[in-house]
């Protein structure tokens, strides 16, 4: 369908209508709307004028060539674009367009002396082209707001003096000055102490976020604070903004099968239409008595006319189309509208655990030392020696802890790979590991660890057991609702994970999943959604779409948590989570069931009604003006109900 263009004074956007594309041009604002529907005004003014002549004042020199050329002046505006239009396709090798349709049904209603209707038909027609470059421009709203948050320009530090440079031109290593209420233009290290950001454009959240100085800041950022540094760390071309971006504008590019099968349709429907109507105008020769030429070309005229399958081939992916903004608006962005359909009929959601429903940050939940110990004391001790490391544990210590206290003389440091670690201290051993390191060095405990559900650091200190710490990955503060969710839309929950069994069962019966299973290697996970796939069930798998990818690559859909954090992310998943919230796969479900909702009412709404209006008009029972309902009406409430989606609160 469309491709998203540049934010520019102009703005152009195309929809396809049976594989052939014609544009609709227009500038933003009042005037560039009045501009579109002044053609349609001026031949409805000339129209009106034309009917009134004809029916009310009935002058007599309102007759012959003068109304003939009268009716031919108000059919110029907005037939003569159509006809245009007509004359491409064909040229292109698509004869049998919607524009042929309603070229030879309106200039064949000239043919017959009917021009009135001929004129009505066109200008209705047209009419409704403009109401669907409309709702298109809608629909693209929120892909264009988001367009809007990457600045053209940016204020680079050089010699210490402010400069403002063109964004694509600011090298790697550059310091931009970022003002309150400035957008950053480029990705880059935060140089000052801190600075809040609103990072709505990238993540569908509005709430700011906190960033301090060494931190990694992303185009599309505003920046909500006093005047902050940023140093450019990555190309304007290959900011996390611009990979996004090019994710959205190009995600119409795969279809869905309703609307690949929707523009097949359509490529056999309309020749057939076509012959059906020169049947309509000829075969009752052979049977009707009183056959008359012009009564049966009108009928077919009008035939033609209903048959116009605008309504399906605009409406549908306009409809598709507003679910991908509708993500993106939430921070979910879908590479095709075909994964919107998948999502829609998913049956199983199979996740990771680290990172997906915990917060892939370890942190200490408990401190179990002796109570003749001093605790205190130990801690220092124990963060002293873990400054040595640069493992996760060390990490999540040092942060319960606190600073480092380096009056603490460490000697004979020695990191024991697989146990952990050992040091002297004041003539002391101390310890810090698993307790295949107590093991090891003969520490006799009364603890079972086979038993805990958490990561166990134990520590001895001069040859005697003091305790240990649990190091716990936090679960996410939405994720118990994601699966109550998922519970909720009938879709079977299976949680697959590399951490120690006791850990990810323990994380499955808090959460509710249903399906649990840890200690898996890559190709058991492969080996676990093959089991679910030979049940003929779909299923999408919830990952960091990196280590994961030979799973996200077997299975219907596969989605990313934390699209922001890597590249790597966007390229392999087929649905990105911009702000690592769980809770967007079940609405990422939702938007997919009523996306698919809306284009199957779409659907049943157009055949339904055309197919009714079609035998009123080879019946005679139907006029020009039904027909026009039957097109352009029917074309303008399927239009209407496609863009609902975008109203929708998921």
């Amino acid at each position: 369908m469309e491709e998203c263009c540049s934010t520019k004074s102009k703005k152009e956007h195309q929809h396809h209508h049976e594989g052939h594309d014609h544009d609709h041009s227009h500038e933003t604002g009042d005037q560039s709307v009045f501009r579109m529907f002044l053609p349609a005004i001026i031949s409805f003014g000339l129209l009106l004028i034309g009917i009134a002549l004809d029916n009310f004042i009935k002058a007599e020199w309102f007759s012959g060539w003068i109304r003939l050329v009268w009716y031919l002046i108000a059919y110029i505006p907005v037939g003569l674009p159509v006809l245009k239009e007509a004359f491409e396709s064909i040229k292109s090798g698509d004869i049998f367009s919607e524009f042929f349709l309603m070229g030879i049904a309106t200039v064949g209603a000239f043919a017959i002396g009917e021009y009135p209707e001929g004129v009505a038909v066109m200008l209705f027609y047209s009419v409704g082209e403009v109401f669907q470059a409309m709702a298109v421009t809608k629909a693209k709203s929120n892909i264009k707001s988001l367009l809007d948050q990457r600045p053209d320009e940016v204020t680079v530090l050089k010699d210490g003096k402010p400069q403002i440079v063109k964004a694509e031109k600011v090298n790697i290593g550059d310091i931009i000055q970022l003002k309150s209420g400035e957008k950053l233009g480029l990705d880059g290290e935060l140089l000052s102490e801190t600075a809040s950001f609103n990072t709505s454009a990238l993540t569908g959240e509005s709430k700011s976020d906190t960033k301090t100085k060494g931190e990694t800041v992303l185009a599309g950022m505003i920046n909500l604070n006093t005047v902050s540094e940023v140093k450019v760390t990555t190309a304007y071309k290959d900011s996390k903004l611009s990979k996004i971006l090019e994710l959205v504008q190009n995600a119409t590019a795969q279809k869905a099968p309703t609307e690949l099968f929707i523009r097949k349709f359509a490529k056999i429907y309309t020749p057939i239409i076509v012959f059906l109507a020169i049947g309509i105008t000829f075969i009752p020769y052979l049977f009707v008595e009183d056959y008359q030429f012009r009564v049966w070309l009108y009928r077919a005229l009008v035939f033609l006319v209903i048959s116009c399958p605008c309504a399906l081939v605009i409406s549908i992916p306009l409809g598709y189309f507003g679910g991908i903004g509708a993500g993106s608006r939430n921070g979910i962005l879908f590479k095709g509208s075909n994964f919107l359909d998948v999502l829609a009929n998913v049956q199983n959601v199979v996740m990771d655990k680290t990172g997906t429903m915990t917060e892939g940050v370890f942190k200490v939940q408990q401190v179990n030392f002796n109570d003749e110990c001093n605790t205190d004391e130990i801690l220092k001790l124990v963060n002293a020696l873990e400054s040595k490391s640069s493992h996760p544990v060390a990490t999540a210590i040092h942060k319960y802890v606190g600073e480092v206290d380096h009056s603490i003389l460490l000697e004979n440091v020695e990191e024991i790979a697989g146990y952990g670690l050992k040091a002297v201290i004041n003539g002391k051993e101390l310890l810090v590991g698993n307790f295949k390191l107590m093991d090891k060095f003969s520490i006799k405990y009364d603890v079972q660890p086979e038993n805990m559900v958490y990561t166990l650091i134990a520590v001895a200190y001069d040859k005697k057991f003091v305790g240990y710490l649990t190091i716990a990955d936090s679960i996410k503060t939405d994720a118990q609702l994601t699966i109550s969710k998922l519970k909720s839309l009938g879709v079977k929950t299976t949680m697959l994970s590399g951490d120690k069994s006791s850990v990810v069962k323990h994380v499955a019966d808090t959460l509710g999943i249903q399906n649990a299973y840890g200690d898996l290697l890559p190709e058991d996970k492969v080996n676990k959604v093959k089991e679910i796939k030979a049940k003929n069930q779909t299923v999408a798998f919830v990952g960091d779409g990196v280590n994961d990818a030979p799973v996200v690559a077997l299975s219907d859909v596969g989605i990313a948590m934390g699209g922001l954090g890597s590249d790597a992310t966007i390229e392999t998943a087929d649905v990105v989570i911009q702000d690592d919230m769980p809770s967007k796969i079940p609405m990422a479900i939702n938007i997919g069931k009523q996306t698919k909702k809306i284009v199957w009412q779409n659907i049943i709404l157009a055949f339904s009604i055309k197919a009714v209006v079609l035998i009123l008009g080879a019946g005679g029972l139907a006029t020009m003006w039904e027909a026009v309902f039957a097109d352009v009406g029917v074309a303008l409430l399927a239009i209407l109900n496609a863009v609902r989606i975008q109203r929708m609160r998921f």
